[in-house]
């Protein structure tokens, strides 16, 4: 269920930083989508980190969940970069 939460979590951000670059123009979009995959990355690394240091999973143990919660925003971000540049 956390997984769940913190790749919708990552949607709802990625939805952020995407009408927020649609008003700007479209040339920020792709500035937005940069900056949404580098605070992701962040957050899903803390995310690893917490589940490591603080509940006691291995990193091997954690891997396909870092894996899940990075990947499916990155490639939304990625969708979406190359929806809205058209």
């Amino acid at each position: 269920m956390h997984t769940l939460i913190i790749v919708v979590t990552g949607l709802v951000l990625l939805g952020l930083f995407a009408y927020s670059a649609h008003f700007i123009g479209r040339p920020a979009v792709s500035t937005a989508v940069k900056s949404f995959m580098v605070l992701w990355l962040v957050i899903s690394l803390a995310n690893l980190g917490m589940g490591v240091f603080r509940a006691g999973y291995t990193l091997l143990e954690e891997l396909p969940f870092f894996a899940l919660v990075f990947g499916i925003p990155a490639i939304a971000a990625l969708l979406v970069r190359k929806t809205l540049k058209k």
